[in-house]
């Protein structure tokens, strides 16, 4: 799984996902990328459920690059536990993801095989998608 080796905080405040993606809005390392076009928080186990759709259906062939990371943490307070007495504990990492974001990028296979390793992919994202190619942005 990913996460940080160590942060500034242990329990920051939430980042908002509104708005369009500042930086990472094109394809720069391989040849199809897969965009997202709505913003939501994608954790870490959900970057990790669609890399391994998209590198097993591929069959290990070709090359996937992962453009988000998350950095981070989401807390949350214990069930059934009374409003107020502070913030929660971590539960878990998170990437803030807005839309026009380029999450995953693949290079060395054909477009339909591509196509179809990101459509897997998008299936275990909390985000709607669309399949870009590089210079098409």
């Amino acid at each position: 799984m990913l996460m940080p080796k160590r942060t500034k905080y242990r329990r920051p405040h939430r980042l908002s996902y509104e708005g369009r993606s500042k930086a990472g809005r094109e394809v720069n390392f391989g040849e199809f990328g897969l965009m997202a076009d709505s913003g939501a928080y994608v954790s870490n186990r959900q970057i990790e459920a669609a890399r391994v759709a998209m590198t097993r259906y591929m069959k290990r062939g070709g090359q996937v690059w992962i453009r988000i990371f998350p950095h981070l943490a989401i807390t949350k307070k214990p069930l059934e536990v009374r409003m107020g007495s502070g913030k929660g504990a971590p539960e878990g990492w998170v990437a803030v993801v807005k839309p026009g974001r380029v999450m995953f990028e693949i290079g060395g296979v054909s477009e339909e095989i591509a196509r179809e390793a990101f459509r897997l992919a998008s299936h275990k994202l909390p985000v709607k998608t669309k399949f870009v190619r590089k210079g098409d942005q």
